[in-house]
């Protein structure tokens, strides 16, 4: 029988994943130097999604001081992404680390399973992050996991409650591992007088940092204040290797109706789903 990669790969996400990287590795916080290695191993806990790099401690320059657990909620969401770091789902033990005078909290973690070899996780957010000489964003690169940005002819139209909020045939389509297609928009394709800036922001570690639009209040009849929210995306400045979608929109399709070539797609079903969704994710 056939295997289905994809859900294959996904089935593995209850479990502790790992796999070694050759690549230089460097974190500092502020300018101080709190580690450099060549024998990094990247780590998948139980229900994460990205990785985090573990390494050496003899590779860490900074004190390690074991520090009580936190116990993560009783109900855990099926996949987690990189937040909450001390919310762990492997035995281990925790670590405040001490770096420049400073003290923080619970951003190191050792897991007890001896095929990481001592190595201790380590938080992404608060360091600055080199791969050789390369500055990362967001979290290590997946090496099992691509992504593509195709132009595209297709005739793209997103609706929400029978409005159309863009219509295109000058879409970039973004292939993205165990993800939707994302359909980018040019600007003037969008119906932008529907639509107002959100405070809101996120970082990706493969396009760079996103700003959010939602509906503009009232602008579709039937669709409640909190079901416009956050309802799609920009890179105004998006990392070299996505540079296509500069300034281009990407709206949920999770959220809204998405028609190509003038079939309807299915809403997919992902943690970026509505709650009701969700309950079937």
């Amino acid at each position: 029988m056939a295997t289905l990669l994809g859900r294959h790969l996904m089935g593995l996400v209850d479990t502790l994943r790992i796999e070694p990287t050759a690549r230089r590795v460097r974190a500092a916080l502020d300018g101080h130097p709190v580690l450099d290695t060549t024998d990094a191993f990247l780590v998948w806990e139980p229900r994460r999604v990205v990785p985090m790099y573990a390494v050496p401690p003899a590779d860490i320059a900074a004190e390690l001081v074991p520090t009580t657990p936190v116990d993560p909620p009783p109900s855990l969401p099926p996949v987690l992404g990189p937040v909450n770091f001390a919310w762990h789902t492997t035995p281990g033990q925790d670590h405040d680390l001490l770096v420049a005078g400073r003290t923080l909290p619970r951003v190191a973690f050792t897991p007890a399973d001896p095929d990481l070899g001592g190595r201790v996780v380590l938080e992404w957010a608060p360091f600055a992050w080199v791969e050789e000489a390369q500055p990362v964003t967001g979290h290590p690169h997946d090496p099992f996991k691509r992504i593509d940005v195709l132009p595209s002819e297709r005739h793209v139209v997103v609706r929400l409650g029978g409005v159309t909020l863009a219509d295109t045939r000058r879409a970039v389509a973004v292939h993205e591992t165990h993800l939707p297609v994302r359909w980018y928009v040019p600007h003037d394709d969008v119906v932008t007088e529907l639509l107002v800036g959100s405070p809101s922001t996120s970082t990706c570690a493969y396009k760079g940092h996103a700003i959010y639009v939602s509906l503009a209040p009232g602008s579709v009849p039937g669709v409640a204040e909190g079901e416009g929210v956050d309802l799609a995306w920009t890179y105004t400045h998006p990392l070299a290797e996505v540079s296509a979608i500069r300034g281009m929109v990407c709206f949920y399709a999770e959220r809204t109706d998405l028609e190509l070539d003038g079939l309807a797609v299915p809403r997919p079903v992902t943690p970026w789903s509505s709650p009701a969704d969700q309950e079937r994710f």
